[in-house]
């Protein structure tokens, strides 16, 4: 029987921090150097160790993630890997399932790489946005060329030794405006069968906007800040809330006609999911604080997307993870996200799919100045009424105990 006193939640660990060998500018990550000054920013011995066996030991019995991302996460080499395998596969319960994840870039794959996702089954989750000129535009080499080319020689690697993997895709002023063109590369030109939309938005204040344009890596002589989501202004890269609704209303009609139960949109399983009151992705449960980030040195931080000063809960080799997990700093921090919900939001008709989105992006006002209100508010709304019928009618499918497939071929 499992103990109740153990929970699940969800880490994303950090080995290199935010060290990385590309410079994509819309990436805040990479300023997070500034939180370690002067440090060799790689996860240690002590530290994996103390990571892997308090995050496995506090979770209950079942499926257990075990994710790692950056920065760039290979640059720990890949024997830094083979030991994460051994000191898992020494502590994790037999009654627990270990499913290991990594994000990454891809520049660094090859042959050995690929054959260890494979034999170990790791889900890799690979950066490509879209077509070749859009990725180029801000995924790019410290020296400013594109690494399009390197991502697709790593995908179709991996693709060829076996290894399941999701496309990663950021939708910023590259792309947002080519719905259809960079959902069938992605379906069509790479074979994706599953991937995530990440919308950019990089806020800034009037104090910082110059240089954030500037973008946040280290590349061509740039002057830097470190990123805190803070201010109620955005990027040129950042996308609108208008433009956000607009692709993913143009990509779910093209889905929702041809690709449903062979095409996996996260976005798409997560709107479903809410028809079923299931919330699986933190920025549309009505809560959230169970999806924290690890740094290399053992700090653990309310979220990755809250890496910075005021959200530090604490270190792993002072106070245990799970301590720290359950602390009612985090526990508040994760109810805030639904006591502060605008009054427009509570009464909102697409609410029980939305609540709110990511509190990081809740910077907006509302019509009757009242503040909270997510930058993304418009395609939000857009977006979950449009599909709002087709939903209904898979969700409806699924209840009868046939397929949500069925939409596609009405009788």
């Amino acid at each position: 029987m499992s103990d109740p006193a153990r929970r699940p939640f969800h880490l994303l660990a950090k080995p290199t921090g935010a060290v990385c060998n590309l410079d994509c500018t819309y990436c805040f990550f990479l300023s997070k150097d500034a939180l370690y000054p002067g440090e060799r920013t790689r996860m240690g011995a002590d530290t994996l160790r103390a990571y892997l066996t308090q995050m496995i030991s506090a979770q209950p019995d079942g499926p257990v993630n075990v994710a790692w991302q950056g920065g760039e996460p290979t640059l720990m080499g890949i024997d830094f890997y083979r030991e994460t395998f051994d000191i898992v596969d020494e502590v994790a319960r037999p009654s627990q399932v270990i499913e290991h994840t990594i994000q990454t870039n891809g520049t660094l794959v090859d042959d050995t790489w690929a054959r260890l996702f494979a034999d170990r089954q790791v889900l890799v989750g690979l950066s490509i946005d879209g077509r070749p000129d859009d990725h180029d535009r801000f995924r790019v080499w410290k020296d400013g060329r594109g690494s399009y080319a390197d991502v697709r020689r790593a995908w179709d690697l991996l693709r060829g030794s076996g290894v399941e993997c999701n496309v990663l895709c950021s939708l910023s002023a590259a792309n947002v405006d080519h719905p259809l063109e960079t959902y069938r590369h992605l379906r069509d030109d790479l074979g994706a069968r599953h991937i995530q939309f990440i919308p950019i938005v990089e806020r800034a204040t009037t104090a910082n906007i110059e240089v954030a344009e500037g973008g946040w890596g280290t590349g061509r002589g740039k002057r830097r800040i470190l990123y805190t989501q803070q201010g109620d202004l955005v990027t040129s890269r950042s996308i609108s809330g208008r433009q956000y609704g607009d692709f993913l209303c143009a990509v779910f009609d093209e889905w929702v006609a041809r690709d449903v139960g062979e095409v996996f949109v996260q976005l798409f399983d997560v709107t479903l999911g809410a028809h079923f009151d299931l919330h699986s992705l933190c920025v549309h449960a009505p809560t959230c604080g169970s999806a924290l980030a690890l740094e290399h040195n053992g700090d653990l931080y309310s979220c990755d997307h809250f890496v910075e000063p005021a959200h530090l809960l604490g270190n792993i080799h002072d106070t245990p993870m799970v301590d720290l997990v359950s602390s009612p700093r985090q526990v508040a921090f994760g109810r805030h996200k639904l006591k502060s919900l605008p009054r427009m939001c509570v009464e909102c008709d697409v609410r029980f799919a939305c609540h709110g989105g990511c509190p990081k992006d809740r910077f907006a006002t509302t019509p009757d100045g009242e503040v909270g209100l997510n930058h993304l508010c418009e395609g939000y709304k857009a977006f979950f009424t449009h599909c709002d019928a087709a939903m209904r009618t898979m969700a409806d499918l699924i209840r009868r105990g046939r397929y949500a497939d069925e939409i596609m071929r009405p009788s």
